[in-house]
């Protein structure tokens, strides 16, 4: 029997109501989670999942550490935790460029950054009971700052045959833990159309391979051809040309697409490689995100 995966959820303006009535249906299907990314009010839409679901976990994933103050995440988050009887997941991280110029704010170093945001947020007083802390990761520094420091870490767009050398950044005891949230947002496709799929998957990664962190961990994972090939395009003012660097393997690696049998086993592949939730991103060959969602459900009836 294939292992339920969680689901990433964003509340799209204008379908913010159909998104709280699509996360009821999620829960009710069976899926282990629902993690909100940062592009839409994820932190509003989680506390709106503490009042509309009832026994699913979920979370963001994630929320930038410099959106807010510490005070205004300290309280909104404690609420989260109490009314949603502890089904709260608090992701974390320094996020990226083109987030950070929206936010109109300069990151600092990642790494001291992110360990003084929470040092900062477990020192709050009268705010009531935190939830689980949940660490953006990528390479193995965060890794093992997470293992010290949080409560798990999430890596989005992370590559399978890597994952065993990231995970050994852990101590042994976090790794095994089922107290030890390690999730992955993976981009997902399916369809009988395999090749459909991978364009819709090449089109959702693009942006990411535009920019130099996570380069540098795919370079750091094996792929420093394709990297080289991005890095070339841009270089020469070609964006239009960075998915055509975008190998089949490549792909294959950070996202699952295909036919819903294909998707399973890959799925399965992800448990295997030490991801105790895998997060499903779901994109659809054929319409929306509406559509594609009807697509994961079919597939995991």
């Amino acid at each position: 029997m294939t292992r339920m995966p969680a689901i990433s959820l964003a509340a799209v303006p204008g379908r913010r109501k159909a998104t709280l009535e699509l996360a009821g249906e999620i829960e009710r299907r069976g899926f282990t989670g629902i993690y909100c990314p940062s592009t839409v009010a994820n932190v509003t839409l989680c506390a709106a999942l503490a009042q509309c679901t009832n026994e699913i976990p979920f979370g963001t994933s994630i929320a930038p550490i410099y959106a807010r103050t510490v005070l205004d995440y300290a309280q909104t988050i404690s609420f989260i935790h109490e009314v949603s009887g502890g089904r709260f997941r608090f992701g974390i991280g320094v996020s990226h460029g083109p987030s950070l110029k929206r936010m109109k704010v300069t990151a600092g170093k990642p790494l001291s950054d992110t360990r003084e945001f929470v040092e900062d947020l477990k020192a709050v007083e009268r705010v009531g009971e935190l939830p689980p802390i949940i660490l953006a990761t990528m390479r193995r520094k965060m890794i093992a700052l997470a293992g010290e420091i949080g409560d798990g870490m999430v890596f989005a767009n992370a590559s399978r045959s890597f994952m065993a050398k990231s995970l050994a950044a852990l101590p042994e005891d976090k790794r095994n833990s089922d107290d030890f949230y390690i999730g992955n947002m993976i981009p997902t496709c399916i369809d009988d159309d395999v090749e459909a799929c991978k364009a819709v998957n090449r089109r959702t990664l693009t942006s990411y391979a535009q920019l130099p962190n996570y380069r540098n961990y795919w370079k750091e994972s094996g792929y420093e051809e394709e990297m080289a090939g991005v890095e070339a395009a841009m270089a020469a003012g070609e964006p239009e040309k960075v998915a055509d660097h975008l190998s089949d393997k490549w792909l294959a690696d950070n996202t699952l697409f295909g036919t819903v049998s294909q998707v399973r086993e890959g799925l399965e592949a992800w448990f295997d490689a030490g991801i105790h939730s895998p997060i499903l991103v779901p994109s659809s060959a054929n319409g929306n995100q509406l559509v594609a969602f009807q697509e994961i459900f079919a597939a995991f009836s």
